[in-house]
C-alpha cells in the first residue's frame, strides 16, 4: 500500500463547530455594533485566521494587543456556547482507528488558537491520534495560502504530494490543493458543488474507506 499521511482541519471537519462559531461571531458583532453578511462570513471567516476577520471588522490599523483581546473574547464565547454540544463528526472515531491501525500518520492544521484545540481534545479524547498539531501560532499567512499544510506535511516528514488534506471550507480546500496535496471535502459548511475543487467529497467519515484514500493517488481523479 502507498505510504501517505492525512492532514485534518479542525472546525467543520473533526467537529461540526461552525454553527457555534457563527453564533459567537454574531453575538460579538452585536456587542460592538458591527455586522458581517453571509458573504463576508464565507470570504473572511471560514478557514481563516482571527486577525483577518477582526481587522476587516475594526480596521487594518488595529493594534496587535487590541486584536488579541478581541480574538480571545470571541474564542472564549465560542467555547462557552459550544461546550454542551461538543461531539466528533459522524464516523470519525472509527476512521481515526482505521488510520492508526494501518500506521498512517496524522496531523491537525488549523487556524484556531491552541486553547480551542485543547478544548476539543479535552472533550473528545482524540489527542492521542495526532503526531503533530499546528494551530494559529504556526500561521503567518492564512488559508487559502498553503502555508499551514506545507508545514503540517513537513512536521510528519512527508512530501505534500503524499498527503491527503481533509477540509470543509473553500479557502481550506484551495490551500490543500495549492500545497500539492490530495483533498477530501467534508460538506458540513459547503455543498458538493461548492467544494468541486476537492478530489472527492463526503458528508462525514462514515463512508470513507482505505480503498478510497489510496485511490486518490492514482493518476485518474477518483470520482466525486
Amino acid at each position: 500500500m502507498k505510504k501517505f499521511a492525512v492532514l485534518f482541519d479542525m472546525d467543520g471537519v473533526i467537529i461540526d463547530s461552525n454553527p457555534a462559531h457563527k453564533k459567537a461571531i454574531v453575538q460579538f458583532c452585536d456587542k460592538y455594533n458591527k455586522h458581517l453578511s453571509d458573504d463576508e462570513m464565507k470570504r473572511y471567516i471560514w478557514g481563516r485566521t482571527n486577525k483577518e476577520w477582526i481587522r476587516h471588522l475594526f480596521g487594518e490599523d488595529l493594534p496587535e494587543n487590541e486584536l488579541r483581546v478581541y480574538a480571545d473574547e470571541k474564542e472564549l464565547l465560542f467555547r462557552t456556547l459550544y461546550k454542551p454540544d461538543v461531539r466528533l463528526l459522524n464516523g470519525l472515531p472509527a476512521f481515526l482507528e482505521l488510520l492508526k491501525t494501518n500506521n498512517i500518520p496524522m496531523a491537525i492544521g488549523t487556524s484556531a488558537p491552541r486553547a480551542n484545540v485543547d478544548f476539543v481534545f479535552e472533550h473528545t479524547g482524540i489527542g492521542q491520534y495526532f503526531d503533530a498539531v499546528l494551530d494559529e501560532r504556526a500561521v503567518t499567512v492564512g488559508k487559502p495560502d498553503p502555508e499551514i499544510y506545507l508545514k503540517a506535511a513537513n512536521a510528519l516528514n512527508f512530501a505534500p504530494a503524499d498527503c491527503i488534506v481533509i477540509e470543509d471550507s473553500l479557502s481550506g480546500v484551495e490551500a490543500g490543493k495549492r500545497a500539492g496535496c490530495k483533498v477530501i471535502g467534508i460538506t458540513t459548511t459547503h455543498s458538493d458543488a461548492e467544494l468541486a475543487q476537492a478530489d472527492i467529497t463526503a458528508a462525514n467519515f462514515s463512508t470513507l474507506t482505505l480503498v478510497e484514500l489510496t485511490n486518490l493517488f492514482k493518476s485518474m481523479k477518483y470520482g466525486t
